[in-house]
């Protein structure tokens, strides 16, 4: 049985909140907390934001054990620690499918679901090869290295220099605060995905344009676990739209909100 994990968590509270129901962010792999940070702020002047750190990421606790069954319960856990029954669920990437996925286990505790560009299928192929091999030519140095000396490694195998600056905010004193070798054993787990059970209510997923991870072949398998399902694009950008086009992707979470009565519990 795994044990109890209990994520490393940051909250802040706020003072106009129009529902009791805070907003819990989840990052996606490779990722922390602060990656959803600019959507954290712009909710933040009427909701409670939670933003965690799933296990074997940022500063929560490292296992071999990963999948989203086991991903979802962490948050469940953490939640119960906390004393939060109801939530609504906001996820990006891997992150998205962790909430589909506690949306699944725990159907009445979910208020509103909000999934960045990731659909609820099993994906084919390594989307991460070149980017692992980056972090661990890192790795496979003998010495602690700067953050200068760590970007000249993995430029050669990562051309994006954005991607880089991305994985660097994981990169602390000369380590990474991922597990990179559960990451990797566990990556069939994390490409996968395991139907739900209908979700019933009304959820909002939102697509990069240019990002092929919620095509129109997999809108059938949305629509069969999430009957209710608005899916919105957004134009000129990929998988990381948040950060390419943050306002648009703001603007389309707030009127998601609104339009589902966030003020109801008053």
């Amino acid at each position: 049985m795994e044990n109890l994990m209990i994520l490393h968590s940051h909250i802040v509270e706020s003072d106009h909140a129009t529902t009791n129901k805070p907003v819990v962010l989840l990052h996606g792999l490779l990722g922390s907390l602060s990656n959803l940070g600019v959507i954290a702020r712009a909710l933040n002047t009427n909701h409670k934001i939670i933003q965690l750190d799933l296990r074997n990421h940022g500063l929560s606790s490292h296992s071999d054990e990963m999948n989203y069954e086991i991903m979802a319960q962490d948050v469940i856990d953490t939640l119960d620690e906390l004393g939060i029954e109801q939530f609504s669920l906001i996820g990006h990437s891997m992150g998205g499918k962790v909430c589909m996925k506690i949306a699944g286990l725990y159907p009445n505790r979910v208020d509103k679901l909000i999934v960045l560009d990731i659909s609820p299928v099993v994906y084919q192929g390594h989307r991460h090869q070149d980017i692992l091999k980056a972090i661990n030519a890192v790795r496979a140095e003998p010495h602690e290295l700067s953050r200068k000396q760590a970007t000249e490694i993995m430029k050669q195998f990562i051309p994006q220099d954005g991607i880089i600056l991305f994985l660097l905010k994981s990169f602390n004193q000369g380590h990474w605060l991922f597990n990179v070798d559960a990451i990797e054993k566990q990556y069939p787990s994390i490409t996968g995905w395991k139907d739900i059970q209908p979700w019933l209510k009304p959820c909002l997923f939102i697509k990069g344009a240019n990002s092929d991870y919620i095509e129109m072949e997999y809108e059938n398998n949305i629509r069969q676990q999430f009957p209710s399902a608005e899916i919105k694009s957004i134009e000129g950008v990929g998988h990381w739209l948040h950060a390419e086009k943050p306002q648009e992707v703001i603007k389309l979470i707030q009127q998601f909100l609104q339009e589902q009565g966030e003020s109801r519990d008053y």
